[in-house]
């Protein structure tokens, strides 16, 4: 072969030095010299020495909000990142985001994940630093992170804000939000007076800090430690602890070294990695919501979930954390017992030990260095679940062609072989005005169907999959039905709830064609959700009524309601997504 000559631009492209610190993404102002000497003359003008400005520049996303109390801690944390970071030789620089609270965003917190992703990628990108350090804890906020990240393609690590501590009703533990949803339902059936709604509503959250119990909030924080993403035992350790803060100097120290490793994300987010996560989310009794975000963070890099091997997958790892809505113990309780690690021992023999993290060893050796663990009651050995199968189970059928899924470790065992008639609410709105009716016409043997709250009826598909049981049923003590949505519900809840119907109604899947008094069939064991009538039924029911998809006129809600993708697909933004898709996880 002949050799050419190389270009004066490929000579300049290959020997020009790796650009690092304040020397990352200039400003384009047309002359990189005066960009640089520009940038260095206002960041002095905070008082930084020339000295603190050659050394590696670690970003700390702050998303301490006062509308956010599950970030409460965010300023302790941020001080100790930066206590970590300045003891390995860096610099710190924290930088606002967006930040969102599950209870206080309209119409809900998932509507706006897609637009903190953004804005995290963004600022990744537009402001020099050889590292980030991301802070999340609410729901949202975590998968919202890890996104963007992925997107951003530099090192990048996870620091979770912390479990808030659980408080005391009458004698009894209690903490949000399962607990919540258990005294709501109790208050709706006329089992107690509004006095002591009020009394218990003091005590459900006990401190700042995310939900106590196996949540999404938590179940992102394990599925974090579990790709690889936070430092050893970082998805545990309570928010107002001193185990939390030691955790983020920790992880200040631990982007330093990844700055000067260049180990960038997309090492740690490899197949393996997210197949991790998968087996612990099941044997977690993790949050369904986790199935959307995980499928979220894999498009960003070009892997798709198989719905059908997920479901395998789960066939084969039990429900071990003994932990609400699925168990009984709290966060803090699984942080005494080890917390992740003590998981991550037990289902070794399921794991890919090889996959890389962020410390630069495998998981296998962070194992190694954790130890043999002690005596606990929070995590089961593999022999003793406290459910055989993983936690989520994936239906399909002629009601979800695309899939569904339902959280069977949280459901009545009794329901899960069930055919009852169609109630139809065909909105929220709809389901506000009439499930408290006395005259709404239902038995406890029907099955509750809400629509048009999937990822573009809504729009946003909010957490009302968890249908309320009727006040009059309630009242004569009916604890759960089967009830199916294109909607989603909070890993707080539990029922026999069919979620993620695929496709969504809005977009005109067979949920909208359902009527009032259709059978339907629910068997967890044949994993099929079916209506029980004919093909052609089915489709003469779709010609005739045509669905006419949401729109809007402008803004946020435009680009949302025109680029927003299905569950299967993480209801991100079709443009965020990878162009090009690798494979598909779990890999058979």
């Amino acid at each position: 072969m002949t050799n050419l000559p190389m270009s004066k631009e490929s000579h300049d492209k290959i020997n020009q030095p790796v650009q690092t610190g304040l020397r990352k993404g200039l400003t384009s102002y047309g002359d990189q010299g005066f960009s640089l000497f520009l940038r260095k003359a206002f960041i002095k003008g905070a008082g930084y020495t020339d000295e603190a400005l050659d050394r590696p520049v670690i970003g700390i996303a702050n998303t301490g909000s006062a509308y956010n109390p599950c970030h409460g801690n965010a300023p302790q944390l941020i001080e100790a990142v930066k206590r970590g970071v300045m003891l390995a030789g860096g610099l710190p620089m924290d930088f606002p985001t967006v930040s969102i609270h599950e209870s206080f965003s309209a119409p809900t917190s998932m509507y706006l994940r897609n637009l903190m992703a953004m804005d995290t990628e963004e600022m990744i990108r537009a402001q020099p630093m050889d590292a980030v350090v991301m802070i999340g804890g609410c729901d949202k906020t975590v998968p919202a992170q890890l996104m963007g990240a992925a997107s951003a393609g530099i090192p990048a690590i996870q620091l979770i804000t912390g479990s808030m501590l659980t408080g005391s009703h009458r004698g009894e533990r209690v903490g949000a939000c399962t607990d919540c949803r258990r005294y709501w339902g109790k208050f709706r059936a006329g089992e107690i007076a509004a006095q002591e709604m009020e009394d218990v509503n003091d005590q459900l959250v006990a401190s700042v800090g995310t939900c106590s119990v196996m949540g999404t909030a938590s179940t992102m924080a394990c599925i974090a430690e579990a790709l690889g993403m936070t430092v050893p035992g970082g998805a545990s350790p309570p928010a107002v602890t001193a185990d939390r803060i030691r955790v983020a100097q920790e992880t200040g120290a631990c982007a330093v070294a990844m700055a000067r490793q260049q180990l960038t994300i997309d090492k740690i987010l490899t197949p393996g990695a997210f197949e991790n996560a998968m087996r612990v989310l099941l044997a977690i009794g993790g949050s369904t919501n986790g199935i959307v975000h995980l499928a979220a963070i894999a498009g960003r890099v070009g892997l798709e979930i198989d719905m059908q091997a997920l479901d395998r997958m789960g066939c084969e790892t039990p429900v071990l954390l003994d932990l609400k809505p699925s168990g009984q113990h709290y966060m803090e309780d699984f942080h005494q017992a080890g917390g992740v690690p003590t998981l991550l021992r037990q289902l070794r023999p399921l794991l890919h030990l090889d996959a890389l993290t962020v410390t630069g060893r495998t998981l296998g050796e962070e194992l190694e260095l954790a130890g043999p663990g002690f005596a606990q009651d929070v995590v089961r050995p593999l022999d003793n679940p406290i459910y055989p199968q993983g936690s989520i189970a994936v239906l399909r059928g002629n009601l979800a062609p695309g899939g569904a899924i339902i959280k069977q470790s949280a459901a009545d065992a009794d329901l899960m072989e069930h055919e009852g008639r169609a109630v139809v609410f065909e909105n929220i709105e709809d389901l506000a005005r009439r499930i408290d009716s006395d005259e709404l016409d239902v038995t406890a043997q029907d099955v509750l169907v809400l629509r048009n709250i999937g990822p573009k009826g809504a729009p946003g598909m909010p957490e009302a999959g968890y249908i309320p049981i009727p006040q009059k049923l309630a009242r004569c003590g009916v604890k759960d039905m089967v009830r199916i949505s294109d909607g989603r519900m909070s890993g707080t809840a539990f029922g026999t709830i069919v979620l993620h119907v695929t496709p969504e109604s809005a977009v005109g899947g067979p949920l909208a064609q359902v009527r009032t008094g259709d059978r339907i069939c629910l068997s967890v064991k044949k994993r099929e959700i079916s209506l029980l009538i004919s093909n052609e039924e089915l489709a003469r029911r779709g010609r005739e009524n045509v669905v006419i998809e949401p729109s809007a006129a402008r803004g946020y809600r435009k680009l949302f309601l025109q680029t927003v993708t299905q569950a299967d697909q993480g209801v991100d933004f079709d443009f965020l997504r990878s162009p090009q898709i690798k494979g598909k996880i779990p890999r058979k």
